[in-house]
């Protein structure tokens, strides 16, 4: 029997939060594999902020998704049938497969996973483009320092719930804000933080802080941009460095949000804050994945996954990411 491929595209550019309407569920069938191409069948799609970004038609780092197509994103797969010399069957790849059950390709832009070293699925997480992206955008754009105070913005997620935890291998106190009681233990009590807070509980975050940090912040990673960004410019210390990751707060807001503006607070104190996109540090992949194969063989850093079962359940694990339904890496699981 031909097999049948599933696929979410787009279907309508969201206003504000995306809802499950816009993407439409299609089937194609799976193209066979021609000179030097394989089929991969996927085993778990990734889910995560940037792909929000991509569903309006705005200028940005990557082109928008057009409707009609493939909703972009990364996968893991598993190779069921190769007439590619460097792929055969039951190799694992990841790359941008997008959101479908398969995938027939050249192999360009895939790579080998090896299941010997960690469970396949971290490909798409701590060894992966979020581990890749919390290992270069604290210590290459942070530089950080033993005995300096770092504050992480969306501390349980993906990317945040690692960079608190380098930042700790690396002898620095670490400060860690989420949205629920539970993942603030989570980040105390399993991963190590010095100290951590609630913002959907607290109040007056510059309070806050200045009681977490009473030494100032020198390092901040900054996923999620807006109130808790804005206090965090008020506490930072001469020659702080600010890694600009992610603005989550600010991806399904309708209009601009009101904010005070502090760039002052950089010439104040002789600050710096950078953007990055991890793809800058491509050709250094190698050594971040096999740096932190060696702190997980260590036992030095841990990483959760939340998995949702069935690729039809993708829409509503991607919305629910948005929201901070997760802790750690969310994930679908395809059946």
């Amino acid at each position: 029997m031909p097999r049948v491929n599933r696929q979410f595209t787009l279907a309508s550019r969201p206003v504000g939060l995306p809802k499950e309407s816009d993407f439409k569920l299609i089937e194609t069938p799976v193209a066979d594999p021609g000179e030097n191409e394989f089929v991969a069948k996927t085993l778990y799609l990734s889910v995560d902020p940037y792909m929000r970004g991509r569903m309006n038609d705005a200028e940005s780092y990557a082109p928008a998704v057009q409707l009609g197509d493939v909703m972009v994103g990364g996968a893991v797969a598993e190779v069921m049938e190769s007439r590619n010399s460097r792929f055969k069957a039951g190799d694992i790849v990841e790359g941008f497969i997008g959101w479908q059950e398969y995938i027939t390709s050249d192999g360009a832009g895939y790579r080998k996973v090896d299941p010997s070293i960690a469970p396949v699925s971290t490909a798409l997480g701590v060894l992966g483009m979020p581990g890749l992206t919390a290992y270069f955008g604290l210590l290459d754009i942070c530089n950080p320092k033993a005995g300096e105070t770092v504050v992480v913005s969306g501390a349980a997620g993906a990317v945040g719930s690692l960079v608190g935890q380098i930042a700790r291998i690396k002898g620095c106190r670490v400060v860690g804000i989420a949205g629920s009681d539970d993942k603030i233990d989570w980040l105390v009590n399993e991963l190590g933080f010095n100290a951590a807070f609630n913002y959907k509980t607290v109040k007056d975050y510059v309070a806050k802080l200045a009681e977490l940090c009473p030494t100032g912040i020198d390092v901040y990673f900054d996923n999620v941009g807006g109130p808790i960004t804005d206090a965090v410019f008020r506490l930072i210390n001469t020659r702080a460095r600010i890694s600009i990751c992610g603005q989550i707060s600010q991806y399904n807001l309708d209009k601009p949000e009101m904010g005070p503006r502090l760039l002052s607070m950089l010439l104040i104190r002789q600050a710096r804050a950078e953007g990055f996109l991890v793809f800058q540090f491509a050709d250094r992949y190698e050594e971040g994945i096999r740096q932190m194969a060696v702190w997980i063989k260590e036992g030095r850093l841990k990483y959760r996954e939340s998995i949702i079962e069935g690729f039809e359940n993708t829409p509503r694990a991607f919305i629910g990411m948005l929201q901070g339904e997760n802790t750690g890496k969310q994930l679908i699981k395809v059946l």
